[in-house]
């Protein structure tokens, strides 16, 4: 089965079996910052792989569903990695902002919880913050709307900078009835009750799928990651992919340790996928 890695667990190989075997009850899901997309200095500068869109034009038609769950805001995804309006993505669904913003590739409209309280408040208080803790130069803020997160990678010592922040952020989020999640040089204070798990497991329910493919390459992820192993003891077969090395640098181990396959950045994902699509075409031909 060529570009379609074999998985490493009994679980893993039996959700790669269920997929294949019954593609229309399957539901792939990804995040995107270091999945689809490689880690770049500035959020704002992220692409989707440039070959991403065609693989998934290919292979969502045989699926259930395709999802895009991060936790962006879910208009900038779309913008971004190029998902508006593309062929074969018409039942899309990017699920940003942790599952609080989505927008629908059948209608292009995006729906919206309402905002979470504290989050005004954090924005407002973080630039005096920063400058009493002699944040070094390079530390800098990325408002996503519904969250605030403060990225060090720009820093002379990103691990120094971030390690000077974390407590205060936590405690600045605390004060506020915020959550802090941590990442890739990055702490991202948002609401509490908002993950990529329980974003994943709602809409698996909705589209009714009997199998599940997610991956991700940072923390973040590790909700979903936990929510694809409590399905897997419903019965409910599962693939969890680990995107690491590569454009993004070396996997994190508490995601790569918990995958099933780890593939070599976006572009070993998209290669996985490009490969699922070719035996799904061939299966079906």
């Amino acid at each position: 089965m060529a570009d379609v890695p074999t998985p490493r667990t009994d679980a893993g190989r039996e959700g790669l079996a269920a997929i294949l075997s019954e593609p229309r009850r399957a539901l792939v899901a990804f995040d995107f910052d270091g999945t689809i997309s490689p880690i770049v200095a500035d959020p704002a500068e992220a692409r989707a792989h440039p070959d991403a869109v065609a693989v998934l034009s290919r292979l969502a038609p045989h699926l259930c569903a395709v999802a895009v769950v991060t936790g962006r805001p879910a208009e900038a995804a779309v913008r971004q990695g190029g998902l508006g309006g593309a062929e074969g993505l018409e039942h899309l669904t990017v699920l940003g902002a942790y599952g609080a913003e989505r927008w629908d590739a059948a209608t292009g409209r995006l729906s919206t919880a309402p905002p979470p309280p504290g989050v005004e408040a954090v924005r407002d208080e973080l630039p005096a913050l920063l400058d009493g803790l002699g944040a070094p130069p390079g530390t800098w803020t990325e408002d996503k709307g519904r969250a605030v997160a403060v990225h060090t990678r720009r820093t002379d010592d990103p691990v120094a900078a971030f390690e000077l922040l974390r407590a205060p952020l936590h405690e600045l989020a605390d004060r506020h009835g915020l959550v802090v999640e941590p990442g890739r040089m990055v702490l991202e204070l948002r609401a509490p009750g908002v993950d990529k798990g329980a974003a994943l497991t709602e809409h698996l329910r909705e589209v009714g799928a009997g199998s599940v493919l997610y991956a991700g390459d940072d923390l973040g992820d590790l909700a979903a990651f936990a929510a694809v192993e409590k399905l897997r003891g419903e019965g409910v077969p599962g693939l969890l992919v680990c995107s690491g090395g590569g454009d993004t640098g070396e996997s994190v181990p508490e995601i790569a340790d918990r995958a099933d396959v780890v593939v070599d950045g976006p572009a070993g994902l998209v290669g996985l996928l490009g490969g699922l699509a070719d035996s799904l075409t061939e299966r079906s031909g």
